[in-house]
């Protein structure tokens, strides 16, 4: 039975899953890595790492799983988006990795939206925020000039893993739709941007299909880790492009909630054409031809995380959630706004802050809780809300991942507030399943993405919504959608004695 193997390159480790061509586990492995921050703001880290890490998952699999040698027949990738990795003429790093939580280039979107956001607009289907590649581009420009003079190669993360694998430079469309640099509707490297910001397409790979056969793995690396047969690379895609393949999210009407340290509210679109006008990212999909919405909520997870380090420290988060079931919908006339390090959709702002509104003396740790939960969900909502009015938008069922899948009362809240029947999955492998699904879909073991997800992913639970608390939650939400513009200037005041 052939075998197909997906790495998923994050921002603290390297994963790798390894899964037979019937969607069965059947091992995993992975490797750590360093971040570097030489500077508050900066977030860094060193390509050559990520190979070795790579290299490590690898040969950890191969010798758990021998059969690999001979029915691995396809390798595929998801990655962080957006970070920037250079290379010199002899393919040698030149500078660490500039990843996409590094914050330094505010400077550089100023003048990018300046002088070109009308075009930017237009062509990438997004505005320049400090995570996308070409602010970061910019910054090496004005700040390490000789190191820009350096570079004669260009990628991310992934497609740094993709020419250690094939000696080929690639990048695939999803990945490429988060640079600033992609011409989303004609699917090419946009020379009005290049020209404008003095880059060089020669400096640029070539773009694939995220299925796409990037090449077979070289002589020397089949011959070290054993591969009796020429395994192929496929191109891969951009890890919330893989996390929707792995969740199923391959049609109209379905979306995807993920709770993570940040969160995403994510929809899938057939058409390139909806014009969000900047409130929502716009990506190519992993899926070929069609196109993905997607809002962020900086804070999601890592507001609970502070919540419970800052008021409950002692308890774990079984212990911390265990009330909230027993608090009404609308935690009693108390608010939370998960803005607490800044906010991106609806509102990109980087000064607003988290509130609690309503406190009164009745109030105990599980309405702070309940309270938390709900102001993480309303927040994904404000991502819900724009897709269903710009692109009338009607979601048929949400698939819930992440830490928001793993509390039963919770996974009510979101059905209750999105309005929509949730879903989790049987096993949730996140983007590391869409890369190994790539790799499945690209060697021809499934002939579509429709085909491998009927293979691949299951659901488990089903939450219906409680049309009481649909009722009751659209007149909250609504009052929580004012306290963003009652405290906004506030919080800018306050920033500047910080």
């Amino acid at each position: 039975m052939s075998y197909v193997l997906g790495l998923d390159l994050g921002t603290s480790s390297l994963k790798g899953l390894l899964f037979r061509q019937d969607g069965v586990l059947v091992g995993e492995a992975s490797a750590d890595y360093p971040l570097l921050t030489p500077q508050a703001g900066y977030s860094e880290q060193n390509p050559v790492e990520w190979k070795e890490a790579a290299h490590k998952v690898i040969q950890t699999l191969v010798s758990a799983h021998a059969e690999m040698k001979t029915e691995l027949v396809g390798i595929s990738f998801s990655g962080q988006m957006h970070s920037l990795v250079l290379l010199d003429e002899q393919n040698e790093v030149i500078r660490p990795a500039i990843l996409w939580n590094d914050v330094r280039t505010t400077k550089q979107c100023r003048e990018i939206m300046e002088v070109a956001g009308e075009k930017v607009l237009k062509l990438t289907k997004n505005v320049a925020l400090e995570g996308f590649t070409l602010p970061k581009i910019l910054w090496v420009q004005e700040n390490e000039p000789e190191n820009w003079a350096a570079v004669r190669h260009l990628m991310l993360p992934k497609d740094y893993l993709s020419f250690w694998l094939t000696g080929k430079y690639s990048m695939d469309y999803s990945d490429a739709a988060g640079t600033l640099l992609l011409d989303m509707e004609e699917k090419v490297w946009s020379q009005d941007i290049l020209t404008q910001f003095s880059i060089s397409e020669k400096i640029l790979p070539t773009l694939y299909e995220s299925s796409g056969e990037v090449g077979a793995i070289t002589a020397a690396l089949k011959e070290e880790f054993g591969f009796e047969n020429d395994v192929k690379i496929y191109a891969g895609g951009a890890d919330n492009a893989c996390a929707a393949l792995g969740s199923g999210i391959v049609q109209e009407g379905a979306g995807m909630v993920s709770i993570g340290t940040s969160g995403v509210f994510l929809s899938f679109e057939n058409s390139d054409k909806v014009d969000y006008e900047g409130q929502l990212h716009l990506f190519s999909h992993s899926v070929k031809d069609k196109v993905y919405s997607m809002g962020v909520t900086l804070a999601a997870g890592n507001s609970l995380s502070w919540y419970r380090e800052t008021f409950a420290p002692e308890k774990d988060f079984s212990e911390l959630l265990a009330g909230v079931g027993e608090v009404r919908p609308g935690a009693d006339g108390l608010l939370f706004t998960p803005y607490i390090v800044g906010e991106r959709t609806p509102h990109t702002d980087s000064q607003i802050r988290g509130s609690f509104v309503g406190i009164d003396t009745h109030h105990r740790l599980p309405h702070f809780s309940r309270a938390v939960l709900e102001g993480i969900t309303f927040s994904l909502k404000d991502s819900q809300e724009i897709m269903e009015q710009t692109a009338k938008r009607t979601f048929t069922k949400i698939v819930s991942v992440g830490g928001g899948a793993k509390n039963p009362d919770w996974l009510q809240m979101q059905a209750d507030i999105f309005d929509s029947t949730i879903v989790t999955l049987t096993t949730e492998q996140g983007p590391g399943m869409g890369a190994a699904m790539l790799a499945a879909i690209g060697s021809g073991l499934f002939a579509d993405a429709q085909s491998c997800v009927e293979t691949f992913v299951s659901y488990d639970k089903e939450i219906t919504p409680i049309k009481e608390n649909v009722e009751l939650y659209k007149k909250v939400y609504g009052i929580y959608k004012q306290v963003y513009g009652a405290t906004a200037d506030v919080c800018h005041q306050l920033a500047e004695l910080r």
